[in-house]
C-alpha cells in the first residue's frame, strides 16, 4: 500500500533559527529551543520539508554575530526550497502591515504563502495574533506538539 501521507512544508522565521543563542534559563525559550532541535531532526529524516527564503538571508546577514550567523546560515542552507522576493510578494507583505504586522514580518509570511507553506513557525505570539491568510502560523512548541500527537495516540492504541 502507497504511502500517501503529505509531507508538510514549514517556514522558520529567523527568531526560530536563533533560539538556541538566547537565555536558556527561561523556560518557554528552553522549550523552544528544544522545538526547534526536534524540527531540525524532523527535516534530517524527511518529516517535514524546510522552506527558506531571501528575506530569512538578508536577516541574518544582518546578525551582529558573526558565529550566530554562520551557523544560521547553515540551517537555512538545509531547505529543500527557496523563495525570492517578487512583486507578488512586495504587495502582500503591504496587504498584511495594513494588518499591523511588522514589514519584515510580512514579508517572510509573504514568502511563506508564496512558496505554498502549510506552517509558519514563530516564537512572535503578536505575529500569531495578527496573521490573517491561508496558512497555519503557530509556535514551535505547539507545532511539534500538534504533529507528533497522532503518532502518541498510534503508539498508546497498540
Amino acid at each position: 500500500m502507497e504511502n500517501t501521507h503529505k509531507i508538510p512544508k514549514v517556514y522558520l522565521d529567523i527568531c526560530v533559527y536563533n533560539r538556541p543563542f538566547d537565555d536558556q534559563s527561561h523556560p518557554r525559550i528552553y522549550l523552544e529551543t528544544i522545538a526547534f532541535v526536534t524540527l531540525m531532526q524532523m527535516v534530517e529524516i524527511g518529516e517535514i520539508e524546510l522552506v527558506t527564503s531571501s528575506v530569512l538571508e538578508f536577516e541574518n546577514s544582518n546578525n551582529p554575530f558573526p558565529l550566530h550567523q554562520l551557523w544560521v546560515n547553515d540551517c537555512i542552507h538545509i531547505a529543500k526550497q527557496h523563495q525570492k522576493v517578487d512583486e507578488k510578494i512586495k504587495k502582500r507583505a503591504k496587504e498584511m502591515e495594513a494588518q499591523a504586522v511588522k514589514p519584515m514580518d510580512a514579508l517572510h509570511v509573504a514568502c511563506a504563502e508564496a512558496a505554498g507553506c502549510d506552517y509558519f513557525l514563530t516564537c512572535d505570539d503578536r505575529l500569531i495574533k495578527r496573521y490573517n491568510g491561508n496558512i497555519k502560523v503557530d509556535n514551535p512548541v505547539n507545532f511539534i506538539l500538534l504533529t507528533t500527537e497522532n503518532d502518541h495516540e498510534s503508539e498508546n492504541a497498540e
